[in-house]
């Protein structure tokens, strides 16, 4: 056991060398807030190129690279269409920085133009666009990565390896989820909460990392039943946006603001999940992996910044007594947004695999989805994920 556990106690950051001889030709489509995200991170990188950028609003795209002093990027293009049709550009990669609903139509475009794509969370808004998503990939033989930059945390690989190493035995329940207090997204306007941009709320800006914490930890298992609820008293309220000076956002919300699904996956393991944008609770609970030899509390976070809320608490037994074992916090060399972005740009040169495969999230967009009908239907569902 201490053997086992001392491995936790270790940094085990891996510094890597990378290979910056060829330059890497990007575009970006959506230069919205998330785009400067992606911006930052390219910026850094001696072997990638921003050639060119689409946005539907005139002249914001051009704006936005001049904030970046970024130049020669061409960017009068109204849609993703055009600067895709563009063949002078020859493009290697575009970065999907749209609105949810519009994740989908640009992502599968460009997959169909032979184009690499990092595709930002959540994968788009229904399990019938990450079907034809997945399709389109798989036909391209392009490399598509979503983008769950979490994964990169030094403190979640601690947590995927604790589930596996064997510690907790079987895992037969986990608790998951969290929010915020008052953290409805509306400081850039409303495209976080109209159905016509979002499609859907809480659960895809925030709820869908805290399912891939744990999905990722045991392997993303298939979902086989979902029973799920949705409500939005507090965005649908013009009192929560008193103090934005903005009460007409109320009558613009049109998804939801807290989500609560009971899902069983295969190998007989329940999963319990709710997610918040607004609550009079500082958090619905703290995520918890239930197992027949052990289990792992692991704390909750406010805003999903990429990280854990702090120390994992391991519980089992020795010697027929029980112990809890806190297990120290990791810190990270690199930012997790960068290392999000470097490895999809490494994988691009090499041919390699996604980062993070759509294989494993169209798991997460299925639940999300069996949650949004479920709630709607007023009974449990079954999950089917189509052949691709």
């Amino acid at each position: 056991m201490a053997s086992g556990l001392d491995l936790f106690k270790e940094d085990q950051v891996k510094e890597e060398k990378v290979d910056i001889g060829r330059k890497i030709r990007v575009g970006i489509i959506g230069t919205g807030w998330i785009a400067e995200e992606h911006v930052k991170c390219y910026k850094k990188m001696d072997d990638v190129e921003i050639v060119a950028a689409a946005d539907l609003i005139p002249g914001k795209a051009k704006a936005f690279f001049e904030k970046f002093e970024i130049e020669n990027v061409k960017c009068d293009y109204p849609s993703h269409k055009e600067m895709l049709d563009d063949e002078s550009l020859k493009l290697d990669a575009v970065s999907v920085c749209t609105y949810n609903r519009q994740h989908a139509a640009p992502t599968i475009y460009a997959l169909e133009k032979g184009v690499n794509v990092v595709l930002e969370k959540p994968m788009c808004v229904t399990l019938e666009e990450a079907v034809e998503i997945r399709r389109a990939e798989k036909k391209s033989g392009k490399i598509l990565s979503i983008g769950f930059q979490p994964r990169f945390d030094e403190n979640m690989k601690m947590l995927k390896s604790i589930v596996q190493s064997g510690e907790l035995g079987d895992i037969y329940y986990i608790q998951t989820g969290g929010g915020r207090r008052k953290g409805i997204p509306t400081p850039f306007g409303t495209t976080f909460i109209e159905d016509e941009t979002a499609g859907i709320g809480a659960m895809g800006d925030i709820g869908c990392y805290s399912l891939d914490m744990v999905l990722n930890s045991i392997g993303y298992p298939k979902p086989l039943t979902v029973t799920g609820y949705t409500s939005n008293f507090f965005g649908t309220n013009p009192a929560t946006y008193a103090r934005k000076n903005h009460p007409e956002y109320a009558e613009k919300f049109k998804v939801e603001d807290f989500a609560a699904g009971f899902i069983r996956l295969e190998g007989g393991i329940i999963l319990d999940f709710r997610i918040a944008w607004d609550m009079h609770l500082d958090t619905p609970g703290d995520t918890i992996f239930m197992g027949t030899k052990g289990s792992l509390r692991v704390p909750s976070t406010e805003c999903w910044n990429g990280s854990i809320g702090g120390p994992m608490i391991l519980y089992h037994d020795v010697a027929g007594k029980g112990v809890q074992t806190e297990i120290p916090m990791l810190k990270n060399k690199v930012d997790n947004f960068t290392q999000k972005m470097r490895s999809f740009i490494d994988a691009v040169k090499v041919g390699g695999k996604a980062p993070i495969s759509s294989e494993e999230i169209i798991i997460n967009q299925a639940i999300i989805d069996g949650i949004v009908k479920s709630a709607k239907a007023g009974k449990e569902l079954t999950i089917e994920i189509p052949e691709i």
